[in-house]
């Protein structure tokens, strides 16, 4: 009898995976959606819109992105790890995602357990910009002033990329700094250009139309290796800071009870659109680094910036809100 059991028991899992195989092979073949828990015009917004642009040609269904912004980015979240597991609805984010543990009280979700990462878009470097009448023209010399008097740096939230950003460069560099807040870099930018503000640690995207027109100068990028739009502007790392550089990426979740197989195909269709030369092109002019992964490999990836960052968090004294 237990015998039995064990085999009835065997084949209806055996069954439950064929149902799940037999979904994944025929996938998709509706409309899928993909929540952005950010504001329209973010990097976190217009980088998905590119790539999933191309994502919906070779899957031959349309791709509807959604923005769902509020509380840092966890109301669009919370949807997604509330929707069916079936690989409709997906949830591009930036690494403020598994920024959130650390910062946000009584989150709902947990990044690692609720997800299943399916493959990042690519990391988009922070840079450090002030006003050229501040008459800065290098990061060490700001370190040094913030050394004698506070910075103040424009600030979208404790738990923000931005700010962590600002935060492993201080504790790297040892200088004092006072956050502004704001509700977004367009404000902040703005401060910045007007003297009001020091400083502002920008997403590339965001700032270098200022760069360029040379309304603000970029004293250094926070990724490990330099931005090719701005190739000459130095990571922090190269202009004496060490342990100071800082990933600001995109990525792409599911649910976590999606089907592997539609996880992998997703991952391979992304990875095979982010190798067209029309995206390509495009993510380049925005300063986007490629980050090319397979599922297993952004998994780990996710999981080891969560630690990262929660130890960041700790050491900047950061109070979850």
């Amino acid at each position: 009898m237990r015998h039995r059991t064990a085999l009835i028991f065997t084949l209806a899992l055996a069954a439950l995976a064929a149902v799940a195989m037999a979904r994944a092979g025929d996938w998709p073949t509706k409309p899928i959606r993909v929540i952005v828990p950010l504001s329209p015009g973010s990097a976190a917004d217009i980088i998905p819109r590119i790539v999933f642009e191309q994502v919906s040609a070779q899957l031959g269904q349309p791709i509807i992105v959604e923005n769902k912004p509020g509380a840092s980015g966890t109301i669009g979240a919370r949807a997604v790890q509330m929707a069916d597991p079936d690989g409709y609805t997906l949830l591009a984010h930036s690494s403020a995602h598994i920024i959130a543990p650390s910062t946000v009280a009584n989150l709902s979700y947990d990044p690692i357990k609720d997800f299943a990462a399916v493959a990042p878009l690519g990391n988009l470097p922070n840079v450090l910009v002030i006003a050229p009448s501040a008459n800065i023209k290098t990061l060490q010399e700001l370190v040094a002033i913030g050394k004698q008097r506070p910075i103040t740096f424009g600030s979208i939230g404790p738990g923000s990329p931005i700010t962590l950003a600002m935060q492993r460069l201080r504790l790297s560099a040892g200088f004092k700094v006072q956050d502004i807040p704001f509700k977004g870099a367009p404000e902040a930018l703005v401060e910045v250009m007007t003297g009001r503000v020091d400083t502002y640690y920008s997403p590339l995207l965001a700032a270098l139309p200022y760069i360029t027109s040379g309304k603000l100068l970029a004293l250094a990028v926070s990724s490990p290796t330099r931005a090719p739009t701005i190739p000459d502007v130095p990571t922090t790392q190269e202009a004496g800071y060490a342990n100071s550089a800082y990933r600001f990426w995109i990525g792409v979740f599911a649910p976590a009870k999606t089907p592997p197989a539609i996880v992998e195909k997703l991952n391979a269709e992304i990875q095979k659109a982010m190798q067209e030369p029309l995206v390509r092109a495009k993510l380049a002019k925005l300063g986007v680094q490629p980050m090319a992964m397979k599922t297993a490999e952004f998994e780990k990836f996710v999981k080891e910036e969560l630690q990262i960052n929660s130890e960041l968090v700790k050491a900047a004294g950061i109070v979850p809100q």
